[in-house]
């Protein structure tokens, strides 16, 4: 794999969550993945309440910072490799318009794009219980390419602090983009049977 297709385009949106999105920023940044990272109005919102530190800081933790409103930013363009897209955390809106193919900001239209290229688009969705609407986005969005991995981590590891918990989510995220990781016990990976 060329230099250039080791990165991943990350979006965070309104839904509570952002711990995931902090760790999967520190994870590609320990693992030399180039991040492009897109905070949407609602994220930006949330950020005080979920996070300690300022946005600035947050930010620093990608390579590229897009403007969410830039619908001319590189990865609007199918033309823009990468590994593909993380939506973490994805609201419930964002998680609409994936489902009905909506542009109107730069978070929906990097979307668009990865699902017309055929590139992984994982939605990570952490609010619940879910509506008859949301059930019914996500079944359209899988049904368009889209991977859907609830914010729900495991307990078979027995974990010990909330990051052990994030850390789970966070290595099934890249697993499912194909990223070797060593961040989270595996079911019985080591056992001889």
């Amino acid at each position: 794999m060329s230099v250039r297709n080791k990165r991943l385009v990350v979006a965070v949106t309104g839904g509570s969550g952002l711990i995931y999105a902090k760790d999967l920023l520190e994870s590609l940044q320990a693992l030399d993945i180039e991040t492009h990272l897109v905070v949407s109005a609602g994220a930006k919102q949330v950020f005080p309440t979920e996070l300690s530190g300022d946005l600035k800081s947050f930010e620093a933790l990608a390579d590229v910072v897009h403007k969410d409103a830039n619908l001319g930013a590189s990865i609007a363009s199918g033309s823009f490799r990468a590994l593909g897209m993380v939506i973490v955390p994805c609201s419930a809106g964002t998680l609409a318009k994936v489902a009905m193919g909506l542009t109107d900001n730069l978070v929906s239209r990097a979307a668009h794009v990865t699902l017309k290229e055929r590139r992984p688009l994982i939605l990570l969705l952490r609010e619940a219980p879910y509506s008859r609407p949301m059930l019914k986005n996500m079944l359209e969005s899988h049904d368009a390419g889209a991977t859907i991995l609830p914010l729900s981590p495991g307990f078979y590891n027995q974990p010990q602090t909330i990051q052990e918990l994030v850390a789970g989510i966070t290595s099934r995220t890249l697993d499912l983009l194909g990223i070797d990781n060593s961040l989270a016990p595996r079911w019985k990976e080591n056992d001889d049977a």
